[in-house]
């Protein structure tokens, strides 16, 4: 199922809360000493342009990350926006499981509903990974009190590239959940990822833009996301082979200028605002 929505079309702007480390590659996560941690700058930076705009956003909040920077979340949840889940640890959905994936999303609600005041209603899974070949991960998101995921990334490789490009609501056994996909642009040879990740950094503008726009003319949302290491062009990463080093970080320019553009120029609002739309029609 899928819906229209009334001109003017709203767009989401989402941001993965985690640290330049939490890189998913399917090799161990490094232990990295507090001084080392660069998430809370960058969340301040993007918080700053938030504001500078009026635009309200969807934070996906790592656990481990909430309770290392336990400030963050009361920072985010004062200016207005919303935090949702991104798991616990960053580990990819399939190699979780059912049981630990619940223990994950259980944990990860009790984190951000102290420190925010309610639990989160949307999921992102690290790297996509959620998707048609797990589909007891959105039974136990619908039991734990999801409303809506954004996982199902149209892509090849990384997601379902048959995959619908717009929102859309899939049953579960308790229920329906609503999906929002990241937003890819259409080409002959496959999706592109021009919604977020390196693609945001590495496509033009200009497509980036009629994509969002084309969406919008068609009545449906855009669904941006943005990670904070995505803010400095010249901070740390990881020593990865070439491959994994471009999936990874792109050309690593930072994401600040385009994304000014596309604050400037089109309407946000969160993706729980989104949902009570349908909600509501």
């Amino acid at each position: 199922m899928g819906w229209v929505f009334l001109i003017p079309v709203h767009n989401a702007l989402t941001i993965d809360v985690e640290d330049w480390y939490h890189v998913c590659c399917g090799d161990a996560e490094p232990v990295v000493p507090a001084g080392k941690r660069r998430v809370r700058q960058n969340i301040e930076r993007i918080l700053a342009m938030l504001a500078e705009f009026g635009v309200k956003a969807t934070f996906f909040m790592l656990g481990s990350v909430a309770e290392e920077e336990p400030l963050l979340v009361p920072m985010i949840v004062a200016a207005g926006h919303e935090v949702s889940s991104h798991g616990y640890s960053h580990t990819l959905v399939p190699l979780l499981g059912p049981k630990k994936f619940r223990d994950e999303i259980r944990r990860t609600a009790e984190i951000i509903g102290t420190q925010a005041g309610c639990k989160p209603v949307g999921f992102r899974a690290p790297q996509w990974s959620l998707g048609p070949e797990t589909p007891w991960a959105l039974d136990i998101l619908h039991e734990e009190g999801c409303l809506y995921d954004s996982s199902y990334n149209p892509l090849p490789f990384i997601g379902d590239r048959r995959g619908a490009r717009t929102p859309f609501s899939i049953a579960t056994s308790a229920g329906s959940i609503f999906e929002l996909p990241p937003m890819v642009t259409p080409s002959p040879i496959c999706n592109l990822p021009t919604g977020g990740g390196w693609g945001f950094r590495f496509f033009s503008l200009s497509m980036i833009s009629r994509t969002v726009k084309k969406l919008n003319d068609a009545g449906m949302p855009a669904v941006l996301y943005l990670h904070p290491r995505e803010m400095e062009a010249f901070g740390p990463r990881l020593s990865l082979s070439p491959l994994k080093s471009f999936a990874a970080y792109g050309t690593r320019s930072d994401a600040e200028g385009r994304l000014r553009h596309l604050l400037q120029n089109f309407r946000f609002r969160t993706m729980r605002q989104l949902v009570a739309t349908w909600q509501s029609a």
